[in-house]
């Protein structure tokens, strides 16, 4: 399967999650944005090594980079490779230089693992196509079969990822198709990805 490289072009509070982010990673190179929910741990912990800050004490993830350091495994990359019930599963490649495992992760803590060890993140085509936002100059294009943008990752980590699946009320349920189409017109323009993708999900129940 075509693997694409995806960047991180946001992350910022959820407006429909109280204590969620949205990070939005971008296709290198190309117009689609895939948007996911995630923690706050996680979200702290991607953001304090984008903005290079150095924590008094190792957070979590900067331990497993300590660690497997001390022990010359490198993360190679990291690869979101399905997409079920709106929710992303990711894996880290590792390798020793001789030996190379793959290790399901969530994918908040592998794109936290990635930025701290450099590597580059992947998703297969397959999942742009079905669950990214498509965004064209000044026009606006949604991929079709997109069910929810928006994947929602479970963030107590006593809860089964593959289980939990938060229900969302839409909040732009009340307005008209054409007040839809011009709040996701500015939506698109603001780079609002999480909120295009709620009103992309209303006039989609509508047709």
């Amino acid at each position: 399967m075509k693997k694409i490289k995806l960047d991180i072009v946001g992350l910022s509070y959820s407006q429909t999650q109280s204590g969620a982010y949205a990070l939005v990673l971008g296709e290198s190179g190309g117009n689609r944005r895939l948007p996911i929910i995630i923690g706050s741990h996680e979200a702290q912990a991607i953001a304090i090594r984008i903005e290079k800050m150095v924590p008094s004490r190792p957070l979590t993830h900067d331990l497993f980079q300590n660690f497997a350091k001390a022990f010359q495994i490198n993360l190679e990359e990291v690869l979101i490779y399905n997409l079920i019930e709106g929710i992303f599963y990711s894996k880290i490649i590792c390798s020793d230089g001789q030996k190379t495992v793959e290790i399901d992760a969530r994918t908040s803590d592998a794109v936290a693992l990635a930025v701290r060890f450099g590597a580059p993140i992947y998703a297969y085509d397959f999942i742009l196509s079905s669950a990214g936002i498509v965004i064209e100059g000044n026009e606006f294009a949604f991929l079709e079969n997109l069910e929810n943008a928006v994947s929602s990752e479970v963030i107590p980590d006593d809860v089964k990822e593959e289980t939990t699946k938060p229900q969302i009320q839409n909040p732009f349920s009340s307005l008209t198709d054409e007040q839809l189409k011009t709040v996701l017109e500015q939506s698109l323009h603001d780079e609002n990805y999480e909120q295009a993708a709620l009103i992309r999900d209303e006039i989609s129940r509508r047709k």
